[in-house]
């Protein structure tokens, strides 16, 4: 069984089919462009609150998103993987894959994980058309997303029960050219929604939500 599956992949009996409505017919009816908006930063960053923000915010602009969320992820599509740098690297090649068929669907899709690796947020950013895959950075300070730890997870971490873990004893690779960067100013974090306004005003810049 496993070796059947695994040569699947690499058949020649496997040809790409489409269909006579494409893209552009999608967006016309949803009167926006897809994309794939990519939040990395370390757990406890506001990486989902953002998310959840950005998709309200959207929303009452009468734009379609869907939220990719890493934790949720876990509990079905990616609940086989672990967090060896193997199993890392899958996890996120599976949501750049699922986030590129959201985008190809014309949705915006928001797509919320730690995604510690460049290379691997790289090669999701390969998968899109030029433009398509934004990556905002919450660029916030390891010691305050320690304060927060409103999972346990850094306390766990620092008893050492559990190992491999981002920030502690495992590395995050911050964007070199992330789209958006959001971080403290003056000791401050910003809102949630003042965070959305932002992503949205590049989003409308940028002209995803709307068709023309």
């Amino acid at each position: 069984m496993n070796s059947l599956m695994s040569s699947v992949g690499n058949s020649t009996n496997i040809f790409w089919h489409e269909c006579q409505v494409g893209q552009a017919d999608r967006q016309k009816l949803l009167n926006q462009k897809g994309c794939l908006v990519w939040i990395t930063g370390l757990s406890g960053s506001g990486k989902s609150t953002l998310a959840c923000s950005l998709s309200r915010e959207l929303h009452s602009r009468g734009n379609l998103t869907y939220i990719l969320d890493g934790d949720n992820l876990r509990h079905g599509l990616n609940k086989n993987l672990g967090f060896s740098a193997d199993d890392r690297a899958e996890n996120i090649r599976r949501v750049g894959e699922v986030g590129k068929l959201f985008a190809d669907a014309s949705l915006i899709c928001i797509a919320s994980l730690i995604s510690p690796y460049r290379k691997d947020r790289d090669a999701c950013r390969a998968m899109l058309p030029d433009g398509s895959f934004i990556e905002v950075f919450m660029n916030m300070p390891l010691e305050v997303c320690e304060q927060r730890d409103t999972k346990g997870l850094y306390k766990l971490a620092r008893a050492g029960k559990i190992k491999g873990f981002t920030g502690i004893d495992d590395p995050y690779e911050p964007p070199l050219n992330s789209e958006i960067e959001l971080k403290m100013v003056n000791g401050i974090c910003p809102t949630p929604s003042e965070m959305a306004g932002e992503v949205a005003s590049y989003l409308e810049e940028k002209g995803f939500l709307h068709y023309d």
